[in-house]
């Protein structure tokens, strides 16, 4: 195993709450190593919505979910942690000496005692609308996550959704692109109040178009988008010139090869025991979105906590003749750990 990576941790996912772990194990003197599928650190918040604000990161009124990410890897510097990126966790075999061993799809192999999942929604892909040449123009004028607004900048673009999501783009990007509209099978959504609100507030304005009780069924354009077909409830079919198609219908989570690890799943997500998130598998834990328990809120903020708590239990497990002792960084700092 001479080519094997070995670390006290080996976390599962490199989003938010993976890098929070990090943080938190460092403070205990334990090394980290991170698995992710994506090409850099971050999850949804880097892949998905860079330049969207987050809201519920204590101490930032507003953080960018892309700065988030950034501030996290600057807190985790002085610890040095490693990354597998752009490989996906496949295998975990446990050895003789108690450790687990992790081989990714790319056949890189590591080894810990301590396994965190940390995962988020696992692998996730868009839920795509049933367009029939809808793959002709992915990346082409069709987009299923906003990364980076400033493309969409003077353009036309039409946004498919009734949740979150399409209610929250449609207010930023009402400020960004020439033209927005806003297309929803119902009359009703299933976003926060306050995001309808000004979404409605948007329309009376004029600097949102709302298209209701439709749907976009077909797609033009020679090599590039160009226009829509949307079909009405009561109106048929009418035409709709765009430079960019943004259909939000949210995720499609699946826990991928992790689902075959012997763990107890419930709904797609991992059970885990809420004295320090361990699973029912002794030596891996699961913290974040990716875990389930009574009472359970996807929120990162709980992730952060649950990646404290994990970290207790595993020092005890990877220095098991070491007394544990809960100091303040205020007192210690960093560095005195």
């Amino acid at each position: 195993m001479k080519d094997t990576i070995e670390t006290d941790i080996l976390i599962i996912g490199a989003g938010p709450v993976g890098l929070f772990a990090v943080f938190e194990a460092g403070l205990l003197k334990l090394r980290c190593h991170l698995i992710d599928i994506l090409p850099q650190p971050g999850g949804q918040l880097t892949e998905i919505y860079p330049k969207k604000p987050i809201y519920d990161i204590p101490g930032y009124p507003s953080v960018l979910a892309g700065d988030l990410v950034d501030n996290l890897m600057e807190q985790i510097k002085p610890f040095n942690p490693g990354f597998s990126l752009n490989e996906r966790a496949e295998t975990v075999e446990k050895q003789e000496d108690g450790r687990w061993l992790v081989t990714t799809h790319r056949g890189t192999k590591h080894l810990a005692p301590v396994i965190f999942i940390a995962g988020g929604l696992g692998s996730f892909e868009p839920r795509k609308p049933p367009i029939e040449n809808i793959e002709a123009f992915e990346e082409k004028g069709i987009e299923y996550f906003v990364r980076n607004p400033e493309m969409y900048k003077g353009k036309n673009i039409a946004i498919a959704g009734g949740g979150d999501s399409a209610l929250d783009w449609t207010i930023y990007l009402a400020d960004v692109a020439n033209e927005v509209s806003l297309i929803h099978r119902r009359t009703e959504f299933r976003g926060a109040l306050d995001s309808v609100e000004k979404v409605y507030h948007l329309v009376e304005k004029g600097r949102v178009k709302l298209i209701i009780n439709a749907q976009v069924v077909g797609l033009q354009g020679n090599g590039q988008l160009e226009s829509l077909t949307i079909l009405h409830d009561t109106e048929g079919e009418s035409q709709l010139k765009v430079d960019h198609f943004i259909p939000l219908f949210g995720l499609t989570p699946k826990l991928g090869p992790i689902g075959d690890w012997g763990l107890s799943v419930d709904k797609n997500a991992i059970e885990v025991n809420t004295f320090d998130y361990s699973t029912n598998v002794p030596g891996i834990f699961a913290i974040g979105d990716i875990n389930t328990y009574p009472g359970k809120l996807k929120l990162i903020l709980c992730g952060f906590h649950e990646a404290t708590l994990a970290c207790q239990s595993a020092f005890k497990i990877v220095h098991p003749d070491k007394k544990l002792s809960f100091k303040y960084t205020t007192v210690t700092g960093i560095e005195g750990m």
